[in-house]
């Protein structure tokens, strides 16, 4: 029996140029607001804030994904994974719609 080998360093901090988002709708910053509303950022400085409490609140979100962000803490956990906004329970929100309606009217709300 050989024995077994390293494995290999992880090396993609050594990429050069670095890597970045070039779409503009991809988000570099979320911030959790009071009454289920976020403010985000995009990479092409496009921003505004997205209020969800009306959609939240909506009897069509009982039993779906986005049934746990009703709980304020469950909402706070809200973060960005590949430019978009998402939560641990895999609830998510397209960022494209978002920058579209943000870029325009600066406020984005679900219902």
């Amino acid at each position: 029996m050989q024995p077994a080998k390293a494995s290999e360093p992880d090396r993609a901090a050594e990429v050069v140029p670095e890597l970045r988002h070039t779409v503009p709708w991809r988000l570099t910053s979320v911030r959790v607001l009071e009454n289920a509303s976020l403010h985000v950022i995009f990479v092409d400085g496009t921003e505004g804030d997205v209020h969800m409490q009306a959609f939240l609140s909506s009897p069509n979100v009982d039993g779906t994904v986005f049934e746990p962000l009703r709980d304020p803490a469950e909402f706070g956990r809200a973060r960005i994974v590949m430019g978009a906004i998402q939560w641990p329970n895999g609830a998510e929100l397209a960022p494209d719609a978002m920058h579209d309606v943000l870029r325009e009217r600066g406020v984005w709300t679900l219902e």
